[in-house]
């Protein structure tokens, strides 16, 4: 069996594939450990003296701030971030890769009015405003148990603002709440408001643009007597509307997966996330849309983003996403490198580049088509970069909002959480999926003795079961559904 992995040639640390002891010889190079390595931590292939790069994934995840020697454990007691603050960057273009071509493959997915696909056939309920989270859970509640099996369920998406916010993060909220009601695994919406909120009807429905008002209705509760009654009456109209739609055979090319990390450990970048992007290069080979998001996450690894971007212009826009979230950092005095998180750095993750080299990962090999902001949609085929923090329920929301209709969340450490869309759970290694079957859907830890052809093979065939309604995430079977919204300025 094999004691530890060197990802790269470059590589001057390689990961213990279990807990290792002192003393312990590694083999490919041979080397006898001078500490015991935890599961998933880095260690030392050569002497390293102070100052110099920790190499991992043939690039600096940091450098040295002790002599280093051959077996040593390196970890945050002797290893620093390069990372400081806004930098210069320079367009490389990179060459595309070829790619054979591939047979379409078809869904059986339904088609809405406006030409956009849903894998999910629910109604949903957004509240303009936090004041009505109760009735709004109080109606999908009475609604389930009175006619929720005309759809595949009714589900109230609660948040805390839509009111007492300013300038820039009211348009946040407005963005994500219209990027939610339009996303197509809602069949139909039901948009609760309060009527005194900044967010009221008047003021939120232009985000909306020319929406189907048989899809979509609105109810203020102040404007009636009894908000109950009204909404079970709208309820019931909406799921009849919901209740026309058939699933039909259409092309996979209409389907947008959002991708996400969240619990990451070492092997995170090692399994999980390269699985996803073997994924995101063959959807997108397939005309479909994906969604990279976690912009900290991107910091450290991000020229290798630039370099794929499609042109000058998104080159320049992936510049801007990046240096405007690290301005983001530096108006509120924080450090842009204090990312990862405790859990990380238990399972081996020591700087936000080792962490980033992996996050992005999930990106695969395609070339970057876009870049997208709070609540706005891919309008082309590929790949997309989209604005947000690495938080994981305020990133799943925005994925959401973004149109994608199903999420891969990898993770290494675990997390129960899920987006109101289907959010299918990665594990970064086996003894987390056989430790968490009720969290987890797809072990990727098979990586390491499979290979990634069969296990891509494997998520692949999952992916489509959930697309053709023929199987559901654990997120959907627990009814973990939630969203949190993005906020940056001052609460009234």
């Amino acid at each position: 069996m094999k004691t530890s992995i060197k990802i790269s040639p470059q590589d001057n640390v390689a990961i213990a594939l279990t807990p290792l002891k002192s003393g312990q010889t590694i083999e490919n190079p041979q080397i006898t450990l001078l500490d015991d390595i935890p599961f998933g931590h880095k260690i030392a292939l050569q002497n390293i003296p102070i100052g110099e790069n920790i190499i991992k994934y043939g690039l600096p995840i940091g450098s040295a701030i002790s002599d280093i020697k051959a077996g040593a454990h390196i970890h945050t007691h002797n290893l620093k971030t390069n990372l400081s603050s806004i930098e210069t960057y320079t367009y490389n273009k990179e060459s595309p890769r070829i790619f054979p071509a591939l047979s379409d493959v078809q869904i059986h997915a339904y088609k809405r009015k406006d030409g956009s696909v849903g894998i999910r056939n629910e109604l949903w309920i957004i509240p303009t405003v936090g004041c009505v989270n109760t009735t709004a859970q109080t109606l999908a509640k009475r609604s389930n148990e009175k006619f929720g099996a005309q759809t595949d369920g009714i589900f109230a998406f609660t948040h805390s603002f839509g009111c007492s916010q300013t300038g820039q993060d009211q348009l946040i909220t407005q963005n994500l709440l219209a990027g939610l009601i339009r996303n197509p695994n809602a069949a139909a919406v039901l948009v609760l408001g309060l009527g005194c909120e900044n967010n009221n009807r008047k003021a939120f429905e232009p985000f909306l643009g020319n929406y189907d008002k048989n899809r979509v209705k609105f109810l203020t509760v102040q404007d009636v007597q009894d908000e109950i009654e009204e909404g079970l009456k709208i309820l019931k109209t909406l799921a009849d509307y919901a209740s026309s739609f058939q699933r039909e055979p259409l092309s996979i090319s209409n389907l947008t997966i959002g991708f996400k990390c969240g619990g990451s450990d070492a092997f995170s970048g090692i399994t999980a996330n390269p699985l996803c992007g073997h994924i995101n290069d063959k959807l997108c080979r397939l005309g479909g849309k994906t969604i990279l998001t976690e912009t900290p996450e991107m910091f450290g690894a991000e020229r290798l983003l630039m370099n794929r971007a499609k042109d000058k212009a998104t080159f320049e826009a992936i510049v801007s996403l990046i240096n405007n979230f690290k301005r983001y950092f530096i108006n509120h005095k924080q450090n842009i490198y204090e990312n990862p998180s405790p859990g990380n750095k238990e399972g081996g993750i020591s700087t936000l580049e080792e962490k980033s080299l992996g996050c992005i990962q999930k990106g695969g090999s395609a070339q970057v088509n876009g870049i997208l902001d709070f609540g706005q949609a891919p309008k082309e085929a590929g790949l997309h970069l989209l604005n947000g923090p690495g938080n994981d329920m305020v990133s799943c929301t925005n994925l959401t909002a973004s149109g994608a209709q199903l999420i891969l969340f990898t993770t290494g450490r675990g997390n129960p959480l899920g987006a109101p869309v289907p959010t299918l759970k990665i594990s970064s290694n086996t003894p987390l999926y056989e430790r968490k079957r009720h969290w987890i859907d797809f072990d990727a830890g098979i990586v390491l003795n499979e290979g990634f052809e069969k296990a891509s093979e494997n998520l692949f065939s999952l992916i489509l079961r959930l697309a053709n309604g023929q199987a559901k995430t654990q997120n959907e079977i627990n009814n973990y559904r939630e969203i949190a919204i993005f906020k940056d300025g001052v609460i009234l």
